[in-house]
């Protein structure tokens, strides 16, 4: 499976729509209350480390890391706790969380300071201790990333500033507001693990972005590459060939080229936190959408009800077809207004039943298309076919497994055949071995 990644430059055309970039960011006010979900992360779930009743303030733990793969969650407000409750994730997963009404006061916790900071072991701690997990969406405990086993044959840091989803500017407002504390995190991530050089790949919609990053470099072996505006430019395997002209083999990681990938806003806070030791209890946000009345980049507590959200962000001009945790290519559906923001969102998202509407298919007329756009290389129709046929030896033939689930497939077929959401699906029946 030589030969799957050298096909970075496919993808698809899709519309930028990046009509918040100018916005700058707004901090909203309090909430009525914060729903802290324990499974905020990939791993194993925080367990809940208060009860109802206690006392909390601005980033006491009030879940701790349930494994190796895991992370802490911090309180974003001083208050009481309400109650430990059962919420419904947006994958559908029941999930432990702890509930906290504000008391307005904004305390910090005593416990909250700047970490000592002396090697890479106590590096590795802070970040652990921070709560980091991937910012872009994916949710992996950061301190576990920094911590590979070939440590010895990591040459090179990449940044994630592509942002190719539409709608979304969260990163790029990141990039032009919080320009020091990424050169500040990408310096301590090179220093701490001995990594030499640092590439910040940008998609070239960014302007504004690229000048800042580039006149903000002060340290050797950092450089900013423009690349091609085109979907998936920021998916990780696509954005390290692009970076570096390396590719990852499957099955494989980063690590295995001698790459380590940080979303441009994880770097950042870990700049923020080596400064201020303040844990992530905070995230900022495009909500967009064609009806969303005043569309926002947002600093919002993190458990913030998405319905208190969007109301700050005056409440929504029609009854919603779909609102989303993300972008319309990769994202998740909010089932339910009351859901909490998660560590992980970098938007919300608000369509009109219009809007959200899917076309109607047609049969296959076998043109192509979706082969010829994924970024790397699986024949999705055929993909598609062994999992109606329930053939997983088949599945497993066409790597399957490989999918990233980036939509490219769905986005180009002229059939307008749900592609991405039944590999999606073909990939759970391989985990269940055969079990649709």
């Amino acid at each position: 499976m030589s030969n799957f990644l050298k096909r970075a430059a496919h993808g698809a055309a899709v519309p930028h729509e990046k009509r918040t970039s100018n916005l700058e960011t707004v901090v909203m006010p309090l909430p009525s209350k914060i729903v802290l979900s324990m499974s905020q992360h990939i791993g194993a779930p925080a367990a809940p480390a208060v009860k109802k009743g206690d006392q909390v303030y601005v980033g006491t733990v009030v879940g701790k890391a349930g494994g190796f793969v895991s992370s802490d969650i911090h309180s974003g407000v001083s208050g009481k706790v309400d109650g430990i409750t059962t919420i419904i994730g947006s994958n559908g997963s029941k999930q432990t969380a702890v509930v906290i009404i504000p008391d307005g006061e904004q305390t910090p916790d005593p416990a909250v300071a700047p970490p000592e900071v002396t090697d890479l072991k106590s590096f590795q701690d802070a970040v652990r201790a921070s709560g980091l997990v991937g910012l872009g969406g994916a949710g992996f405990p950061t301190a576990v990333k920094l911590a590979p086993k070939n440590l010895d044959e990591i040459d090179t840091l990449v940044i994630n500033g592509a942002e190719c989803e539409p709608y979304i500017t969260s990163d790029n407002r990141c990039m032009i507001e919080d320009t020091h504390f990424i050169f500040s995190g990408i310096k301590a991530v090179m220093k701490h693990l001995n990594i030499a050089k640092c590439v910040i790949g940008i998609e070239g919609n960014k302007p504004e972005a690229i000048a800042k990053m580039k006149d903000a470099i002060d340290a050797p072996g950092i450089e900013v590459k423009t690349l091609a505006c085109r979907y998936p430019q920021g998916a990780e395997k696509v954005l390290i060939e692009n970076c570096t002209g390396r590719e990852v083999p499957f099955p494989g990681l980063p690590s295995d080229v001698g790459v380590i990938v940080m979303n441009v806003t994880s770097v950042a806070f870990v700049g923020k936190y080596l400064e201020t030791g303040m844990p992530l209890t905070t995230k900022r946000l495009t909500v967009e959408g064609d009806i969303i009345k005043e569309a926002k980049n947002v600093e919002v507590i993190i458990g913030t009800p998405i319905q208190e959200l969007l109301d700050f962000c005056g409440g929504l001009t029609d009854e919603p077809g779909k609102v989303l945790y993300g972008g319309p290519m990769m994202g998740t559906c909010v089932a339910d207004l009351s859901q909490p923001v998660l560590k992980n969102n970098n938007a919300v998202m608000a369509f009109s039943k219009k809007w959200a509407h899917l076309p109607k298919q047609t049969n296959c007329i076998h043109c192509g298309r979706c082969t010829n756009a994924c970024p790397l290389g699986l024949s999705a129709k055929e993909i598609v076919q062994a999992y109606q046929d329930g053939n997983v030896d088949l599945l497993k033939e066409l790597n399957a497994d490989l999918c990233m689930s980036c939509g490219t497939c769905s986005f180009v077929c002229p059939a307008k055949r749900p592609l991405a959401p039944s590999i999606a699906l073909a990939k759970i029946m391989m985990k269940n071995g055969g079990k649709k």
